[in-house]
């Protein structure tokens, strides 16, 4: 193991003098916080698939597709189309709002009423992403060093929260565009033909499994739809996806470059399927099925390959928490605090003062991300509960303000309040991991925005003027974009 080891540890310790660079780029809050918002289209592309596909997208897709066959692509599929339809049809009005978050944005369309509350679902959900994410090191540490879980988030938790902490989004930009790399080269390129080969090629993986494994929909059509709703509609309003649009140097970097990631996680979904269904020929009686990605890598690829390969699996944890991380700040931060000190912070004066603070939230946060990640255990209900209050309280007051002029500030604080409360009832009622929830949840958010901003006085007309300002790129706060030498 010791070339897989070196593989490692080189792996790591480039993450960390990525956030020493970052540091030194990091001046003002628009460098810290979105990359100066100068990030241009293969950059954006990679940041962004690495940061939708994590531990769950590649452990979880791989257990997925050993417990259903090709149909356990539809979770990462739905991600993908969820990116798709983001970049597609709202991204270049969210980049042209040159806003920092997704609150900010709510404030803009319904004149300034809406920050607080829904900042603090934001920051709920960006939470125990960073969460989920972190566990997800005690499974790779595990396989690479045989250490206890707890060291496990110790240590991984630690090198994100460090290299995160010192550049801000710059570090996590240029980490996230090698754990890109890194997977593409490791999941994709590698770890798909060998498992591939070594279940003995889809003739004999097809004659060792049963139909339903090669079935589209042999995972079942009310889950797929679930995973819709869930992941589709969580793509487009999550802080961690949002804040990367804000990177985008223009409209056109951030809808095409979108497409291309988003094409990317469709590619990922399946690649993942067919990596488990050829595991489950290796190794049909498996006690758990999350367990069939680092059995593979284990058993099945020679040193130095496996060593990458595990890279590559860290690497997609590592993007998907320090994306969370530094969304799950900048809410707590720019959301709550600021807000309940009655303070709206602006770029300008005191920049520095701005990065030292955002700076010292990502730490705060950082170290409540591990805390939390050690003490917990049933992560799939943590991460069920976040994505319900997201999508049952957030997106149709966020959709609702992108398309309908009519939605007023009442409407969408009822949307949220009426939609968050009605998911948890129905939680407590039907239990975390039951459907019901979230599709009840999004109706009764849908029907109380609808009738409360009927019933109630149109937004003002300078607040819906300045609106269209902002969504024509106009009246913005940010120093104009300049050219930088990595916007490539």
């Amino acid at each position: 193991m010791a070339v897989d080891y070196a593989v490692i540890v080189v792996y790591l310790a480039g993450m960390l003098a990525m956030g020493w660079w970052g540091m030194r780029r990091a001046k003002s809050k628009s460098e810290f916080l979105v990359a100066g918002r100068r990030l241009g289209p293969w950059m954006y592309s990679g940041t962004m698939a690495a940061i939708v596909l994590g531990g769950a997208s590649t452990i979880g897709g791989v257990g997925l597709g050993y417990q259903y066959g090709l149909s356990g692509a539809w979770m990462v599929f739905t991600i993908g189309l969820g990116l798709l339809a983001l970049s597609v049809f709202f991204s270049a009005r969210i980049a042209r709002l040159k806003v920092y978050t997704v609150s900010e944005m709510l404030d803009l369309r319904y004149g300034g009423r809406a920050g607080v509350i829904s900042g603090v679902v934001m920051w709920a959900y960006t939470l125990m992403l960073a969460v989920t994410s972190t566990i997800a090191y005690a499974t790779i540490f595990d396989v690479l060093f045989d250490v206890n879980r707890t060291v496990a988030i110790i240590l991984g938790g630690t090198i994100v929260v460090a290299y995160s902490t010192l550049g801000g989004m710059w570090s996590i930009t240029i980490t996230d565009m090698v754990q890109f790399v890194v997977k593409t080269i490791g999941v994709l390129l590698l770890l798909l033909p060998i498992a591939v080969v070594k279940a003995g090629g889809f003739s004999e993986m097809k004659a060792q499994l049963p139909t339903e494994y090669f079935d589209p929909l042999g995972i079942g059509g009310e889950t797929i739809f679930t995973y819709v709703l869930i992941y589709t509609f969580g793509m487009l309003i999550g802080q961690d996806i949002w804040q990367r649009v804000f990177t985008a140097r223009s409209d056109r970097t951030a809808r095409w470059g979108g497409t291309v990631a988003g094409t990317y996680c469709l590619v990922y979904a399946v690649a993942g399927a067919v990596i488990g269904t050829a595991a489950k020929v290796m190794y049909p009686t498996l006690p758990s099925a999350d367990a069939a990605f680092a059995t593979i890598v284990k058993d099945e690829l020679p040193v130095g390959v496996r060593g990458l390969v595990l890279a590559a699996a860290l690497a997609a944890v590592m993007s998907t928490s320090s994306g969370a991380l530094i969304a799950c700040a900048t809410v707590a931060n720019n959301d709550i605090w600021s807000r309940l000190r009655g303070v709206v912070v602006k770029d300008g004066g005191g920049e520095r003062d701005e990065v030292k603070g955002n700076r010292a939230f990502i730490l705060i946060m950082g170290v409540a991300v591990i805390v939390i990640a050690i003490a917990l255990n049933d992560v799939v209900e943590a991460l069920t509960v976040a994505y319900n209050l997201l999508v049952g309280g957030l997106l149709v007051p966020i959709i609702g303000g992108l398309l309908w002029r009519r939605g007023t500030a009442a409407g969408a604080l009822a949307a949220v309040g009426v939609g968050g409360v009605a998911v948890i009832a129905l939680m407590a009622a039907y239990g975390i991991l039951a459907n019901q929830p979230v599709y009840y949840g999004l109706l009764a958010s849908l029907a109380v925005y609808v009738v409360v901003s009927l019933a109630t006085k149109p937004t003002d007309a300078a607040v819906l003027a300045a609106w269209r300002e902002r969504l024509a790129g106009r009246g913005t706060d940010d120093d104009p974009a300049t050219p930088d030498p990595v916007s490539v």
